[in-house]
């Protein structure tokens, strides 16, 4: 929750801009977001939203529909987010309902999933991680993750300055990419699994080097625009060095 109109208008006058090789996605505060959609016309650039509701349309004060975001440019929906599950007590039901709103509505659902710092030291993060994206599953079908993209966000490493170290991730993500794999095997390669936890353009490399992270959900460094864009930039080497 963060930005004015003229921080829209310097954001997008700063962007350095990227290279073809990584997909970029701006997901702003909803306020923002047909603003910040105009500033970037013409330049490679996707956009999402960091939250949606449950229901199409109706008597739901204060409420945006997955519907409103395609309409106004939006292509991705964060679903799950660590701060909504814990501020706003959206329950595993509610995420796996607003998994589906999003798909429903055209949108590819970035859920994120992740362990609390308790849960870690009592060695039950994959226990934790695993069971997240069961409820999703169960209630929405295996066939749900062909079009979805998951985002493991350790809660202990969200906005902190705290970051899983480059294997801890690794395991994780590893570990996600087999659970893709036991539902259907084609989905182990071609679900993007990212990694969300305090990145920025110090280790954003390291971090994408690892063989099953394939890019960054990236909180308080994508405000600026220039660092954010050096982390897309990072995101696109390991590429670039697989097609030598």
């Amino acid at each position: 929750m963060n930005g004015t109109a003229e921080a829209v208008a310097e954001y997008a006058a700063d962007w350095p801009g990227t290279g073809p090789e990584v997909d970029v996605v701006l997901c702003p505060p909803w306020a923002f977001l047909d603003r910040l959609r105009s500033a970037f016309q013409g330049r490679d650039i996707q956009f999402g939203v960091q939250s949606t509701a449950i229901e199409p349309a109706g008597a739901f004060t204060g409420e945006h529909a997955a519907e409103m975001a395609w309409d106004l440019g939006a292509k991705y929906a964060i679903v799950g987010h660590s701060e909504r599950r814990r501020l706003f007590a959206e329950s595993y039901d509610v995420v796996a309902a607003k998994f589906l709103a999003a798909q429903r509505a055209g949108l590819l659902p970035i859920l994120c999933v992740g362990e609390t710092l308790d849960e870690r030291h009592r060695s039950r993060a994959i226990e934790v991680v695993m069971a997240q994206l069961d409820s999703v599953g169960r209630t929405c079908g295996g066939t749900a993750w062909e079009h979805a993209v998951i985002a493991y966000e350790p809660v202990w490493a969200i906005g902190t300055g705290e970051t899983a170290t480059p294997q801890q991730a690794q395991e994780m993500h590893a570990a996600i990419r087999a659970y893709l794999g036991r539902t259907a095997a084609e989905l182990a390669d071609a679900v993007r699994v990212i990694y969300g936890g305090s990145v920025n353009a110090g280790n954003a490399e390291t971090l994408f080097a690892q063989a099953d992270i394939d890019g960054g959900l990236v909180g308080g460094a994508s405000l600026d625009a220039v660092e954010f864009a050096g982390i897309c930039s990072a995101a696109a080497r390991p590429c670039e060095e697989e097609s030598l």
